[in-house]
């Protein structure tokens, strides 16, 4: 790699070591030991995450971040400063200033002394009075709904930032950047923004940075995880986190370390790319507005992919806020029963738990037969499993009426059929923190930074610029179809399944799916142009509302990425509420793929010929 006559890299080396809170904690000594890098990134925090760290805060105010940081940077602290690797993280949660010291304490025990700039600011909770008499309606950006009825309950409300300010507090040359509330890929086209002084107004190389952040963020989903076809992937020991290859045009080479697990193609790129992705024309940062039609992939060599044609839009004049507040209790509960008659057992026991409570007791009530339909409903099939779990749940804004619906569960175990496993005891009513997603104008709060070094405290603290703010006009950007009904009947649309031809949709595609709250995405990927072709006239939004109309409560929105060969479907209301809300054991949709994808159909003979 060799310097430019300014200084800077013209090809950086930026790994990823975590894409949540509970990742895994080996991952990143393996990065760091398993070849250079000049850049690790770590994600750990979710939406409903920064309530959980802001009560951890109101208990000990040196709490509020991810703790498992400092004990996963004890084994490579000597290393990171040694090789000159930087570590950027948004661990700092709610209390980035909290973490930074423990980082010191960490290298003043280690005889080691870091330098750790912080990224603050993003916390609003005590500033939401101020902010809405300056003209912030904190209006659900999703719903519409007025904030009026959730002010009181607020427990959590964080900015998303973007990459400015990492950028910014890399020019202090910190060995750590630890972040509040940062974008998940902000993280990361902060050292793209600061090594190669890209202008913050270069659309297209931002939206290629961000692009290459969204494909590592979620850690080993890039590298064979969570993939389709997981029988092609080598081996899942030892699995190897991804690392990018950024030249200072935008393009960029997805790869991993030699000697890993898992698996780098076109497919497991472009599975990650359709991961969360919303409107792909649209997909909107503090940054810049990326579109995800633009994208091209190629494979250049084993567990290589090049990723680059990304075109990028001046981004919006707003920051995301994400809020989380108070929203009652729930309680999840379960017994098992073998079989034979494994599930009729088990609606024997379903029937008479609900007979002992009032109709309208409580404000939602959940009943899953796991292992027969507990994440697809009728998509799941109609084998009878040999084990059923039955797992009841209810929500209510009552504690005293869940603590009741608890004890009645494992009152449940001699009175009824035999061949019932006692699960766990009486269980407890959990709160519930339900997320609450808003807008704020970019230019009534600016992002800080400071600099720490060990004896000196704070060593230098400013006000970075806000990002800039351009118009956005989302008409520009709209699906391709979008259903609103169901227009016909479940098994009208499973009809072909027992057909003596009918093969799998997976024969002929791939897929990813998972969350944004209460919506749920699913990716389809042909296998083929003609596959592409097939499934663009066959796969329609109507038809993918159709069978999810068990779990689809809304709309299904359908946009094409002919780029890619893909769909990509956003299926509104389909995840009882989302987050610590549902009470559905996929509480993020991460089956519904699969769901899809076991669907059986008539190929046309030609689209089966062409996938060799």
């Amino acid at each position: 790699m060799t310097n430019n006559k300014t200084g800077t890299k013209d090809i950086i080396r930026i790994g990823n070591a975590g894409g949540y809170w509970g990742d895994d904690p080996d991952a990143l000594k393996r990065q760091v030991r398993g070849g250079h890098l000049d850049y690790i990134s770590m994600d750990f925090l979710a939406e409903v995450t920064m309530s959980i760290m802001q009560k951890q805060r109101s208990h000990d105010p040196k709490l509020g971040y991810a703790r498992d940081f400092i004990s996963m940077l004890e084994d490579v602290l000597p290393d990171i400063l040694k090789n000159r690797t930087k570590i950027i993280t948004n661990a700092g949660g709610v209390n980035p200033q909290g973490c930074a010291d423990a980082i010191m304490a960490l290298g003043k025990r280690l005889g080691l002394k870091p330098k750790v700039a912080i990224v603050y600011g993003d916390d609003i909770l005590n500033d939401i009075p101020r902010l809405q008499t300056e003209g912030c309606e904190f209006r659900n950006m999703e719903s519409g709904t007025d904030f009026s009825g959730v002010a009181s309950r607020i427990e959590s409300a964080n900015i998303y930032f973007g990459a400015a300010p990492v950028a910014d507090a890399l020019k202090w040359d910190p060995d750590i950047i630890v972040t509040g509330r940062v974008t998940d890929t902000g993280i990361t086209v902060g050292a793209m923004l600061h090594e190669f002084g890209w202008s913050t107004t270069d659309w297209d190389k931002l939206a290629a940075g961000v692009i290459a952040g969204h494909v590592i963020e979620c850690g080993t989903q890039a590298t064979g995880g969570n993939f389709t076809d997981w029988r092609k992937v080598p081996s899942f020991a030892n699995m190897g986190f991804p690392v990018l290859e950024v030249h200072r045009d935008g393009t960029f080479v997805v790869t991993k370390h030699p000697g890993t697990g898992g698996l780098v193609s076109v497919d497991t790129v472009r599975e990650q790319l359709f991961y969360e992705m919303g409107n792909p024309h649209a997909y909107i940062t503090p940054d810049v507005v990326a579109d995800f039609a633009t994208i091209t992939l190629k494979q250049v060599g084993a567990d290589r992919v090049l990723v680059s044609g990304i075109k990028g839009y001046e981004p919006t004049p707003f920051y995301k806020v994400s809020m989380a507040y108070a929203d009652g209790f729930k309680s999840i509960g379960a017994i098992a029963m073998s079989g034979p008659d494994a599930r009729a057992k088990a609606e024997v026991f379903a029937k008479n738990f609900w007979g002992r409570f009032e109709s309208k007791e409580f404000t939602e009530t959940s009943t899953e037969y796991f292992g027969w339909n507990a994440c697809h409903g009728s998509l799941g099939g109609r084998d009878d499993g040999n084990e059923i779990l039955l797992r009841l749940g209810a929500r209510s804004s009552d504690e005293k009426k869940l603590r009741r619906f608890g004890k009645f569960i494992p009152s449940l175990i001699l009175s009824g059929p035999p061949g019932v496993c006692v699960i766990g005891g009486v269980p407890k009513a959990q709160e519930i923190v339900s997320y609450w997603p808003a807008l704020m104008p970019k230019s009534v709060v600016r992002p800080k930074i400071a600099l720490c070094e060990t004896d000196k405290g704070i060593h230098s603290e400013t006000v970075v610029p806000p990002e800039q703010s351009g118009k956005f006009d989302p008409a520009g950007y709209k699906p391709d179809q979008i259903a609103n009904r169901v227009s016909c009947d479940l098994r009208a649309a499973m009809k072909i399944q027992d057909h003596p031809e009918a093969l799998p949709l997976s024969t002929i595609c791939l897929g990813r799916s998972g969350d944004k709250g209460d919506m749920a995405n699913i990716g389809i990927m042909a296998r083929s142009q003609k596959a592409f072709t097939f499934l663009d006239q066959y796969l329609t939004a109507q038809r993918v509302k159709d069978l999810f109309q068990e779990i689809c409560h809304g709309s299904v929105t359908r946009y094409r990425l002919p780029n890619m060969e893909g769909l990509n479907f956003l299926l509104d209301e389909s995840l009882g509420g989302g987050g610590t809300v549902t009470l559905r054991t996929d509480a993020q949709g991460k089956t519904f793929a699969q769901a899809l994808l076991r669907q059986k159909i008539l190929i046309p003979k030609d689209v089966l010929e062409g996938l060799a």
